[in-house]
């Protein structure tokens, strides 16, 4: 049963925290528009689109990733509005105990966590892929967009490897496809050229030869000029971003990282660091939530510029410690699920020391 207390503290939390949200998005889209104005002009994007399919994708996904610094932010400010009013010595005067006054700030933490794993998980994808399709067509330099020395397992037992391969006129040069059981080549598919055919997803090869090897090592030759073939291979995999990731919902995000163990996609770890991050981020909501009202429910003579400053510091040695374990995570020299549980587990041992020092 939630008190006057309970319900006072939560209002406030709330609506600190929608403020801080409103404040950023204006900053947020002020500073991406001078950026990317002269690409929206020079290809002539509709303003309908940039604002329904890019802005209106896009704001989400930035201020949900920086939504951890934000409550703390929004927990340091009301705090300590309150604590300069002598409100929580009021509180604690009345038989509340500390703990007791954690309680709606944690309550309303895991509310705010468990919406940002939904969005991270669920509702940001699917918003990030017309993101992604908007930022395709106008703002990306496809012009570079060419791959040399491509080498895959499509499916278990069959590498392709391909000399180069051309996104803006979909032609790839010089394949080879090995169907290997085991130790043994048990048949190989050459051809010099090959298309890809958005329409039926599948791939038109060019003066191909098929080997074929009996279990007595005997070699049978078959030749075409075209023949239209479905390689279980989309060429978007060829050209996807790292940042891409984003439009990966969870189930498409294990089903892509499971794939990728098979195929030997390059850079793997980075989409593992990812998956784990959309577990631990909620947490780190609930942690520096907890940080934020031991920095700032006691009164100091520095008032809430005093407590900001800890808050802005302590919210940078935050975001340091995060970067620098999450790029060892994306890089494959740590595990992921270390690399990005360990500032949770840093910070959740700093919250403590805070708590057991805070008056009371």
């Amino acid at each position: 049963m939630l008190t006057l207390i309970d319900r006072y503290i939560i209002k406030k939390f709330l609506g600190s925290f929608i403020m801080t949200l409103g404040l950023f998005t204006v900053i947020i889209i002020v500073f991406d528009v001078s950026e990317k104005i002269d690409e929206f002009v020079g290809k002539k994007a509709p303003l309908d689109e940039i604002i329904f399919n890019y802005y209106f994708n896009f704001i989400p996904f930035l201020l949900n990733l920086f939504s951890p610094i934000f409550v703390f932010i929004s927990v340091i400010f009301f705090t300590s509005k309150m604590a300069a009013k002598s409100e929580f010595v009021a509180i604690l005067a009345g038989g509340v105990s500390y703990m007791r006054i954690l309680r709606p700030y944690l309550i309303t933490a895991v509310f705010i966590a468990f919406m940002s794993y939904l969005l991270n998980a669920w509702i940001i994808p699917r918003a990030d892929k017309i993101r992604v399709e908007f930022e395709n067509k106008y703002t990306r330099d496809l012009t570079t967009n060419f791959k040399r020395n491509i080498k895959r397992q499509i499916v278990p037992g069959v590498i392709m490897t391909l000399k180069n391969y051309n996104y803006m006129d979909s032609f790839g040069y010089k394949l080879k496809l090995d169907h290997i059981e085991g130790d043994k080549l048990l048949s190989r598919l050459e051809a010099d050229k090959l298309k890809w055919n958005e329409e039926t997803n599948s791939w038109m090869i060019v003066n191909y030869r098929v080997r074929t090897f009996d279990a007595a090592g005997n070699e049978s030759l078959i030749r075409g000029q075209e023949m239209d073939t479905m390689i279980p291979f989309d060429p978007e995999d060829f050209f996807r971003r790292d940042e891409d990731v984003q439009s990966f919902n969870m189930t498409e995000l294990k089903e892509y990282i499971a794939l990728g163990r098979m195929k030997g996609i390059p850079n793997l770890f980075f989409y593992q660091t990812e998956r784990e991050r959309r577990y631990a981020s909620p947490f780190s909501l609930i942690i520096l939530t907890f940080i934020g009202v031991t920095v700032s429910s006691i009164k100091s003579r520095g008032g809430i510029g005093w407590h900001l400053a800890k808050g802005i510091f302590i919210s940078f040695a935050y975001l340091f410690v995060i970067q620098f374990f999450t790029s060892y995570g994306s890089s494959g020299v740590m595990n992921p699920a270390l690399a990005v549980w360990i500032p949770n587990a840093v910070f959740l041992a700093v919250g403590f020391y805070l708590y057991r020092t805070t008056q009371k």
